[in-house]
């Protein structure tokens, strides 16, 4: 089976975010048959909760559609690379594969910071890919945080 990517999805619920004024970050949940079972985009804002991250909100969603706690085999599409916070969910919900856009070099759980995944406590570790369509999630953030500044 070819690969497909979701990451445009995730990019049109990163754009939506924006556009209710959350910080542009965007998630889709895949099942194994390709199937979406959640998406969602940043929320801590409008909802005020600062767990309210657009992985987060995906998994509750996928969680709750399925009615289980675990995501077994699913894919996770998000424009950003996970926060600790973020990338500890994603474990517990046992994401069988993470994909992710824009490196968060001053957040992120992943590949810098924490490295969660690397930690012996953690319990399950997904696989992971970075990098893809980086460059339309960074233009997102850019965009979105250049206009704060102005």
């Amino acid at each position: 089976m070819a690969f497909r990517t979701y990451m445009d999805i995730a990019l049109d619920e990163a754009r939506l975010a924006a556009a209710r004024g959350e910080v542009p970050v965007g998630a889709v949940i895949v099942a194994d048959t390709g199937e979406v079972l959640a998406r969602a985009g940043n929320r801590t804002r409008e909802w005020n909760d600062p767990t309210a991250h657009a992985e987060i909100v995906a998994i509750r969603a996928a969680c709750a559609a399925l009615s289980r706690e675990r995501l077994i085999g699913a894919d996770l599409y998000v424009t950003l690379e996970p926060c600790p916070m973020c990338a500890g969910a994603i474990s517990a919900a046992r994401i069988g594969r993470l994909y992710y856009g824009a490196a968060d070099a001053k957040s992120g759980g992943v590949a810098v910071g924490a490295r969660v995944f690397q930690h012996p406590q953690c319990h399950h570790v997904p696989e992971v890919y970075d990098g893809i369509d980086a460059a339309s999630a960074e233009s997102l953030l850019k965009a979105f945080f250049s206009a704060r500044r102005d």
